[in-house]
């Protein structure tokens, strides 16, 4: 990993969505979207649904949408487990991803 970069994963249940180093990521949580930068504290949060970004460390930003699971955040490495990743919004949010009761509108 070069100097200054997050080491990035994000795993759903059939594939690797992405793997590689980014300078920036941004995640829905389940109370709200969170910012990781390089020498972020650790942290383990629950994913919500909504659109992840990816600040690739050469230019270029990644973006997809994700939707229920966990994010890992331990000396510069993020991992996020998703139940969901894809170009466009689930037609269904899983059940995971909905942690209040009024999420059901989704």
């Amino acid at each position: 990993m070069a100097d200054g970069m997050l080491d990035v994963r994000v795993v759903s249940p059939d594939r690797i969505v992405f793997e590689g180093e980014a300078s920036a990521v941004t995640a829905p949580a389940w109370d709200g979207y969170v910012g990781i930068l390089r020498g972020h504290a650790p942290m383990l949060t629950l994913i919500g649904s909504g659109e992840m970004t990816i600040d690739r460390a050469g230019g270029g930003t990644d973006s997809f949408y994700v939707a229920a699971g966990v994010l890992k955040v331990e000396r510069d490495r993020v991992t996020l487990l998703t139940e969901y990743a894809g170009d466009e919004p689930p037609e269904r949010v899983p059940d995971e991803a909905r942690v209040f009761a009024d999420d059901s509108d989704s």
